[in-house]
């Protein structure tokens, strides 16, 4: 993401007010299985990662283990603004750097604190993101829902792009 500045500023501008993602991996068996995870970023990092705090004795931690491929979405339906996140997960036991992403939601999920030595940072290497972000007025929205009923052509109701990452 660092080469392409203005995708990076948009999918944090989109997901940035958004208190849950909704991160999604494979079982074992091969069945998707998601979990509302909060954001713990304060900004998107030059990595391009999103972090999450989960316990290590859970089964998210285990799972994530054995296949480390994951999604991560975000919707604002009011804002009429959804993102789909692909990537690779990571674990951070660095204590400087929980500490540093410590907030007092955090606080209520893992009472021990950033050092307890069950509370692990998920961090998620974002490979590819997509985005739509629809910027037209109801009013509008509907206007043109109409005309594409009309004459069969999709509408064009906002900024759609996908962003590929190295």
């Amino acid at each position: 993401m660092a080469h392409d500045t203005h995708a990076h500023e948009t999918l944090w501008k989109l997901i940035k007010d958004i208190r849950f993602g909704m991160l999604t991996h494979r079982t074992a068996t091969g069945m998707l299985h998601a979990h509302p995870l909060t954001t713990q970023n304060r900004s998107m990092d030059e990595q391009a990662e999103l972090y999450f705090f989960i316990p290590k004795s859970g089964e998210l931690y285990e799972r994530l283990l054995t296949d480390g491929e994951v999604n991560v979405s975000y919707a604002d339906p009011g804002q009429d603004s959804y993102v789909s996140l692909s990537g690779q997960v990571r674990f951070v036991d660095d204590p400087v750097e929980k500490q540093a992403l410590w907030s007092t939601g955090a606080q209520a999920w893992f009472p021990g604190g950033p050092t307890d030595p069950d509370v692990v940072l998920l961090a998620v290497r974002i490979r590819h993101a997509e985005f739509w972000d629809v910027k037209a007025n109801k009013m509008v929205q509907l206007f043109q829902m109409a005309k594409a009923a009309v004459t069969g052509e999709p509408p064009r109701l906002g900024e759609h792009q996908k962003v590929t990452l190295p």
